[in-house]
């Protein structure tokens, strides 16, 4: 593979990158009001744990489907017009509820469409953001792993406090008022995006190339092609599956299992989870410093080796609970890492007219074993017990951290180091030249 540059004394524009940070921010707390406050919304209204399950797969199945399926239309139209319009859409569908309930006029089907049109949105309207990085990044004059470590630091620092923030308003304004709050939180993304999101710059031939790319079906096959064919990007993303099936597993059954068999409580748990969060957001906060300095391959190595199995062996032995608290903290060190390498490595390999489809994919591919996490820890648990489903668990995590490492021995990771063994010639720094995108071997 070979990267090129040029140079560009044009002065950088970092409100971009702010209001991305910022919109992250809300984003994030946004999603997380409304992943409390509806489910329990529906739960005070109905009594019905059944019917706040089925909300629950409302919105996250055709979250997952249109998250796959959008890809073309962000490559298409933009990734900028996209966000906006699924923020503005997501502003209006979320607004209805409290306003159908407060004129007596929300019935329960009606509920659940809108909660499905509400994730319809959130699938494009989530990627399209991720696919605005790089144009983010040419326009603030930083390196992709700044962008992705900052994006990754306010994402983890969000979530961290979001849940607080959700269960606070939920508690002094009730759940209705605190959905009128989430639907606002999308318009304001929507006008930041509006006034400080980059205009994709367009080149002649990646517009002749997009009007020759053919149907929406064509397009899509392509991107998925593109992605099936990359010898690192495809393992990276069913890794990626795997441990998000096994991490969603051991958050919402096998940890508290523990806890219970151990005499502790939900409090505990919260501790467990909160000592890895803290760290991860700190060091995702050092990648964002540093990520562009160090080799990717070595820091996704050690990354998970830190924050991955030992996560689950320790659990499978009889440890006071301060030894859980501090293999999560130390987990999180090489948390902090994983997300801004892993973003940086896939925008630079996708070229710029697919990213929003291979991107879209990949996410949809990567949330794919989420649903499934909880059920297969529990008929786990069941079917062999506690401590050898943490070893299975921990094992699985272990193979799947390395087999992408294995596949793509001989793949060049890209960043900073990798672009200086393939060209000494000295280059100019980052904030003079745009970033290099590198072409796929497929």
């Amino acid at each position: 593979m070979t990267a090129t540059s040029t140079m560009d004394t044009s002065t950088p524009n970092r409100a971009p990158l702010i209001a991305f940070l910022v919109a992250n921010v809300v984003s994030v707390c946004g999603t997380r009001v409304s992943a409390i406050a509806i489910p329990w919304f529906v739960l005070i209204s109905t009594g019905s744990p059944t019917k706040t399950g089925l909300v629950s797969l409302a919105e996250m199945l055709p979250l997952v489907l249109s998250k796959a399926f959008g890809g073309p239309l962000i490559d298409r139209i933009g990734p900028r017009r996209v966000s906006i319009v699924a923020d503005v859409g997501s502003t209006l569908v979320v607004a209805m509820i409290p306003l159908l309930h407060s004129l007596h006029a929300l019935n329960f089907p009606t509920l659940l469409v809108l909660v499905g049109i509400a994730g319809a949105l959130r699938g494009p309207g989530d990627a399209a953001k991720g696919t605005l990085v790089p144009d983010i990044a040419e326009a603030a004059r930083v390196p992709l792993e700044r962008v992705t470590g900052l994006e990754s630091t306010t994402e983890r620092l969000a979530g961290f406090l979001a849940f607080g923030l959700a269960g606070g308003l939920i508690a002094l304004l009730g759940e209705v008022n605190a959905l009128w709050i989430d639907a606002a939180s999308f318009g304001f993304c929507a006008v930041l995006f509006v006034i400080w999101a980059p205009r994709r710059q367009t080149k002649t031939n990646e517009t002749k190339e997009t009007e020759e790319e053919g149907s929406y079906g064509q397009r899509l096959r392509e991107g998925w092609t593109f992605l099936r064919k990359d010898r690192l990007m495809m393992p990276l993303v069913l890794m990626i599956s795997l441990t998000n099936l096994l991490d969603a597993a051991v958050v919402a059954v096998m940890i508290p299992v523990w806890m219970r068999n151990h005499g502790h409580g939900p409090g505990q748990t919260g501790m467990v989870l909160t000592a890895f969060f803290i760290t991860a957001t700190a060091f995702a906060l050092v990648a964002a410093s540093i990520g562009e300095r160090i080799p990717r391959r070595t820091a996704f190595i050690l990354s998970f080796l830190i924050c991955g199995a030992p996560r689950f062996v320790v659990l499978a032995l009889d440890v006071p609970l301060w030894v859980v608290l501090v293999t999560y903290a130390v987990g999180g060190v090489g948390g902090g890492f994983i997300n801004p390498v892993l973003g940086a490595l896939f925008i630079e390999r996708v070229p710029r007219p697919m990213l929003g489809r291979v991107n879209s994919l990949a996410e949809s591919v990567g949330w794919a074993g989420v649903p499934l996490g909880g059920v297969l820890a529990g008929v786990t648990i069941a079917g062999i017990g506690l401590t050898p489903a943490f070893l299975v668990a921990g094992a699985l995590y272990l193979a799947a951290t390395i087999a992408p490492v294995l596949f793509g021995r001989n793949e060049n990771w890209g960043g900073q180091t990798a672009r200086a063994e393939a060209d000494p010639e000295p280059q100019p720094s980052a904030a003079a030249a745009p970033l290099q995108r590198q072409a796929s071997p497929a």
